[in-house]
């Protein structure tokens, strides 16, 4: 079992920049892939990032690619998502995300351990 707390959300103009940290407890960390989700009113969740176990690979959904950039300190058992150039359509509840088998997926359904959310909120 892991559990993730989310943290880093806030209220920000667009064209700012956030960082959201994941922070993981109890499996061993570098053992699981981490994506990154997010939910606004009345939509699905979607997917925005994911990051494999030793973070040589990543996975980016087209609507946040060359803006946001995930990574993750093993030794710290933290996974980031830097966000730069926000965008009013980057408003939702972001989600930190584990699973327990080794690739990396882009659906929510993929993955095992979910954290709260965390709060990003864009304006124009």
């Amino acid at each position: 079992q892991v559990q993730l707390v989310e943290s880093g959300g806030g209220l920000v103009q667009a064209g700012d920049s956030l960082r959201l940290s994941c922070v993981a407890s109890g499996r061993t960390f570098s053992s699981v892939p981490f994506g990154w989700f997010r939910q606004a009113p009345g939509k699905e969740r979607e997917f925005v990032a994911a990051i494999n176990r030793s973070g040589s690979v990543t996975n980016y959904a087209d609507s946040v690619k060359g803006r946001f950039t995930i990574s993750r300190d093993n030794a710290k058992n933290t996974v980031y998502l830097q966000m730069n150039s926000l965008k009013p359509e980057d408003t939702a509840v972001y989600y930190c995300a584990g699973r327990q088998y080794y690739y990396i997926r882009t659906r929510p359904s993929d993955y095992d351990y979910w954290g709260q959310g965390t709060q990003v909120t864009v304006s124009s």
